[in-house]
């Protein structure tokens, strides 16, 4: 099964990457396009989703209760109760002006669902991990099936035992993977799906001796390890990982020494100014474009880059540039402004809500159904959860040319294996 949703553009994918918004409302429907759910092609038969052991929930919400939440004018029957939980009251303006965003694309994406039996209930998830878990309370007492959210780390371990307690699956839009699992998946970018999208590509270019720069940073690190785990499982020889302080003046030495390893492709895990004074460096330390060919994560979608020549014919893993024109237009004609990035995750995630709706009441939103293998196709391209609770992207590869982003490899349209 496929959700289709449109997808993302280049210029936002470098936006702020916090939520917020306010309450606990009940929320309907505006303006926009509908968009329909489409088909996939027809897939083997997917393998048994293997999610591990799990403790048996002590509470769970298995049928309506009198007191759950209701709105007037809903059909008949039990409606399918969808939580959001963000950061409403969040210290930060810009985050709670994201939140606000996020928001308005889940309504969008209610009203594009044209399912009259779904109710939108939201609650804070406030600036600490007890305010979040109170508002994860607080939706479970009115009876949501399924919590959207929240943004944080930190709030997602807090609503984590509240949630698996009353088996309830959470969405959340952290990209800390250490929270994820037993019912807690990730609907976030994830540097992982990128640096994996890339090496593969690079690889079957015929490139094999790879090296690296990477931030002294989480992320950094994080980039680091994945490009460590592909580059050995394509068969590839990794030459040097050089981390680098994010000064500009930090970079020369790490430049050199990245090319005396002697490599074919070079990984720059930076984006902004930053990476745009990687490349002069790595020209000045030796490094001959026609021979080494420099690779980037989705913080090279910056058409600021394209200026830079030291980066002209680099490859970069992003989502297709042109796939959210259709989701912005809408989102544009219904509030009147340009979305930021994480309000696509918020209209995927309740437009899967949507997808998986029709089956029983509290039995709809299985690990079976959010773990299908075939995945499903989002703002960003398709998509599908992990086992484990991570996700997996689908991604394109692009290529830097002075007159802008060139599509080297276009992402791809199932998760099946081509042939199949």
């Amino acid at each position: 099964m496929n959700l289709s949703i449109a997808s993302c553009a280049a210029a936002k994918r470098l936006a702020a990457r916090v939520c917020a918004i306010a309450g606990l409302v009940a929320s309907v429907a505006l303006a926009g396009c509908a968009v329909q759910p489409v088909k996939p092609p027809a897939p083997p038969p997917p393998l048994a989703v293997e999610t591990g052991p799990t403790a048996p929930s002590t509470h769970p919400l298995d049928a309506d209760q009198p007191d759950f939440l209701r709105l007037p004018n809903l059909p008949s029957g039990t409606p399918v109760r969808v939580g959001v939980l963000l950061p409403f009251s969040n210290g930060s303006a810009a985050t709670r002006a994201l939140a606000q965003s996020m928001l308005k694309a889940a309504e969008l994406a209610l009203f594009d669902a044209k399912n009259q039996n779904i109710v939108l209930i939201t609650a804070d998830e406030g600036g600490s991990p007890d305010a979040a878990a109170q508002g994860a309370r607080n939706l479970l007492a009115q009876g949501a099936e399924i919590i959207i959210g929240p943004l944080f780390a930190q709030s997602v371990s807090a609503v984590a035992p509240i949630a698996r307690d009353r088996a309830v699956p959470v969405i959340s839009f952290s990209t800390d993977r250490n929270v994820a699992g037993d019912g807690i998946y990730l609907l976030s970018f994830q540097p992982e799906n990128e640096v994996k999208r890339i090496v593969d590509f690079a690889a079957a270019q015929g490139r094999s001796n790879f090296a690296a720069l990477v931030p002294q940073t989480i992320y950094g690190d994080r980039v680091a390890k994945a490009f460590q785990d592909e580059v050995t499982a394509k068969g590839g020889k990794i030459t040097d990982i050089e981390h680098f302080a994010a000064t500009p003046d930090a970079l020369a030495a790490q430049a050199q020494a990245v090319t005396a390893s002697k490599p074919d492709a070079i990984l720059v895990a930076q984006g902004g100014a930053l990476l745009r004074g990687t490349g002069p460096a790595l020209a000045a330390g030796g490094v001959d474009g026609n021979k080494i060919r420099l690779l980037g994560t989705g913080l090279w979608d910056d058409p600021a880059n394209v200026k830079e020549s030291a980066l002209s014919g680099g490859w970069f893993a992003a989502p297709s540039p042109s796939a959210d024109e259709a989701f912005d237009a809408k989102y544009k004609n219904a509030f009147g402004n340009n979305p930021p990035q994480l309000a696509t995750l918020a209209y995927d995630a309740v437009s899967l809500a949507a997808l998986l709706s029709s089956g029983a009441p509290y039995h709809r939103f299985t690990p079976a159904a959010l773990g299908d293998p075939n995945g499903f196709a989002g703002v960003n391209g398709i998509f599908r959860f992990n086992p484990d609770g991570t996700s997996e992207r689908g991604l394109a590869v692009l290529g830097v040319d002075p007159n802008g982003f060139t599509t080297v490899s276009p992402a791809p349209a199932t998760f099946q294996p081509q042939g199949s």
